[in-house]
Order: C-alpha cells, then structure tokens, then sequence
C-alpha cells in the first residue's frame, strides 16, 4: 500500500499530521531530519508521496526536491510552509515539486489533497493496464520500446487505427518519464480550426482580439514541463503546421497580442490513424515537421491481429464494468468466448471495452452469453493473428489458438483458418492430440 512519508522536525506537529492521516486511513512514515529522510526516501514506492516542511534543521526541503529529481525518483512531493513563505513554496515547484500547502489549512485541505492525487495516480495505473498487462508479442515489445524511450527527451510518433490505444501508450511513456510530476495534456488535433489554433496551442493577452475578454493559457502553457500529446496531428491544417515546427525547433512562442516571447519545455507525442509518408508526398503534411516529431515511432497493432489479447482484456473490462455498474459477473460462457475471439473487431479496443461494459450492463445471469454481446448481427471473420505460417511457428500458433479457444478444437481451426480435418492432422503431426 502506498504510504505518506511525512518530514517535520517538529515532533509534536509531525506527530499530528501522522494522526490526522490514520484516522483518514493512510499508511504513514515520518522523519525529522533531511539526513533521515534521505534514507527513507532511497526505499520509496512508485506511489508514496512526500509531505515535507519547507525548513528543517540541516537544510530545505527544496534541496531534498533537486536530490529525488537528480536521482530520478518522481514521486509526489508536496511542501508545507507558512503564509509568509508562500513564494519560496512556488519556487519549489519550478524544481519539481508538486504542490504545496500552507500549514494553517492542513487540517481542512491535506486530506482532500492527497485523496485527489491518488485518484489520478490509480486513473493512469488503470489505463497503462488495459495495454501492459496485454500478452501477444507485439505489445511485449511495445512495453520495451516504452521503457526505453520514457526517460528520455525524444519526441515520440505513435501509429494505429482508431481505437487501439494509442493514447494509453502516451499516458504510460509520460508515467514512467522524468516528468511524470508534471501535467499530460491531450489535443485532439481534429478540433482545432485555423482561427483558434494559434490561441488554443499558445494563449492569448485580453483584448487580442475581438471576444478576448481575458486571457486565456495556452495548450503548450498548460503542458509546460510535461507531456503535449497531440492526437491524430495529421489533421491540422498546412498553417497550423507551420506554428508547430517553429515552437518544437525553437522551443519558444508567442501567445497571441502578447509583445514578447515565452518559453517552453514541453515534450511532444503525436498519435495517428493514417500513414504520413503518404500525406507528405500528396503535400498534406510537412516533411520537416515529420521528421521533427518522429524521433522515436510506436506502432499499435490492431486488436484482430493479437488474437492473445482478446479475452485477458474482456476480463479486465469485465471486472471494470462491474465496479461501475455494481454488478458480480463471473465470466464468459462458451458462446460469448467465441463471438469474441471471432468477431473483427473494427473499432479495437474501444469497440470491446464498449461491448463488454454494456454486456456486463444487462447480463441476466452471473455470465455474460453470446446474446448479451450483441455482435449477432454483425459479420464476424476468422483472425489473421493466428493464421498458420511455415517454419517453427505453426507448432506455437496451434497450441495459442487452442488455449484462447479453452480446448475447443471446431472453434481453434477457425481462428486459425484452417478446416477442421487439417487441424487434426497437424495435432497428429506435433503430438498435439491431448491438447
């Protein structure tokens, strides 16, 4: 369970917020000195959060915000000062901490803080799980590339159809980056007209222009020091494109009226359903800026060529569904497994997180049935994911078609494309039989 360490030299007060803390329900460890602190702080959990007083006997908290930062420990850090020193709190959060709280409302906001900070800690544990607790080999190999690119600066191009979770990949390399700490903002690239797109990515002073009636904090404002995801960037206009290269080259901008420039560090990801090499050449997107945002590219397969992923992910969104719903489905019978390991999937992800939340919905029993799915009606085809090939792979394929189909060798050779009678000769083939 993560755990508030808490860092205050005096006992008596550091013992209270301890207090205050347990009866909420929170694990607490506590320290008086930076020194002790430091050693606790070398045992932390990815989901502990520090609470520590902006003064303590051997130095500041400040100091303690630089060390984590320089040692690449990214956990919440939040400091508690007094009213009067409320500007150096702010300073403290240019070096990396993440919020601070003045000791006079501890009481009354500390805990609604902290409750806040967990709930979109487990919002982004969630959506990484949709996509890393996946099995087939492809997202194996989407968690590495994800691994290694995360600590770095890298702009990072994500490609795949609608629905594939592209933005779950984004989420995750920000999570496990240096600036996790730090805000993800999501654009949707197709919202953004030519008229507002300078305002929406920059910002605008009051009286820029007509209806600005105050000023308005850009996308790149909001993100600064975090994550700018730009979702299916292929939309955006030649113009629009040209604004964005200058600020990703020149890691500079001007809001709109504004006389003068502000700077940016923001990382850049970008997602998209279409192939931009193309669009370059049909003089739809820049090649320079291209190659500006692709300096590391992820590819999401979609959801009808990993086969594996298909049930381990109906049984996670099984068990969301009954959280929110208040429901206690079980399972799968045996004719949802195999409207669901048949069906193409043409919306990915999305479309089976919809189907089976909506099943888990109006389930009449404790298993969701092939009617509860409702995907009857539509054209269900055998995946190409576990189509057998030549060579050592085949073996493999075979003994994964008949684990997704629990056994069932009719419903095996479909996913595999083949006919029943061929299927039964390859069980022969590589002593199979009793699979």
């Amino acid at each position: 369970m993560a755990r508030i360490i808490v860092i205050e030299d005096n006992v008596v007060y550091c013992t209270f917020i301890c207090n205050l803390l347990a009866k909420e329900g929170f694990e607490t460890e506590h320290a008086y000195h930076l020194s002790t602190a430091r050693k606790l702080l070398m045992k932390m959990e990815e989901d502990d959060i520090v609470l520590a007083d902006l003064r303590l006997p051997d130095g500041d908290s400040i100091s303690l915000v630089r060390w984590m930062r320089e040692n690449d420990r990214r956990q919440t850090f939040i400091v508690m000062t007094d009213y009067a020193e409320v500007h150096t709190a702010v300073e403290s959060m240019k070096l990396g901490s993440t919020d601070y709280i003045p000791k006079q409302l501890i009481e009354d906001k500390l805990v609604p803080l902290l409750r806040s900070i967990r709930k979109e800690a487990e919002k982004r544990k969630a959506s990484r799980t949709t996509i890393f607790k996946r099995e087939e080999k492809a997202f194996l190999e989407i968690a590495r590339k994800t691994r290694l690119v995360a600590p770095t600066r890298m702009s990072v191009l994500i490609t795949g159809e609608n629905g594939t979770g592209k933005e779950h990949v984004a989420q995750a390399i920000h999570a496990r980056g240096r600036c996790s700490d730090k805000p993800f903002v999501a654009v949707d690239c197709g919202s953004l007209s030519d008229t507002l797109a300078a305002s929406a990515f920059f910002g605008h002073v009051k009286g820029a222009f007509t209806g600005a009636d105050t000023d308005r904090t850009g996308y790149f404002r909001e993100a600064e020091g975090g994550t700018l995801f730009l979702d299916e960037i292929g939309n955006l206009s030649p113009d629009t494109q040209q604004m964005l290269l200058r600020v990703i080259q020149e890691r500079r901008y001007r809001p709109v009226g504004a006389k003068s420039d502000v700077s940016s560090n923001v990382r850049i990801i970008a997602a998209t359903n279409e192939n931009l090499y193309e669009a370059v050449a049909e003089k739809r997107f820049r090649q320079d800026l291209l190659y500006r945002i692709q300096e590391y590219v992820i590819t999401v397969p979609p959801l009808r060529d990993c086969q594996e992923d298909i049930m381990p992910l109906a049984e996670f969104f099984r068990e969301q569904g009954n959280t929110e719903f208040g429901r206690k489905v079980t399972g799968f019978d045996a004719s949802a497994r195999k409207a669901l390991l048949t069906h193409p999937w043409p919306g990915n992800v999305r479309e089976l997180k919809q189907k089976i939340l909506a099943a888990v919905l109006q389930a009449g029993s404790d298993v969701i049935t092939g009617e509860d799915l409702e995907l009857d009606g539509e054209q269900s085809t055998s995946s190409i994911g576990f189509t057998l090939k030549n060579g050592e792979e085949e073996k493999e394929r075979i003994e994964r078609a008949l684990k997704q189909a629990d056994g069932n060798k009719r419903l095996a050779a479909k996913l595999l494309g083949i006919g029943r009678t061929t299927l039964y000769n390859k069980l022969d083939e590589y002593g199979l039989n009793d699979a």
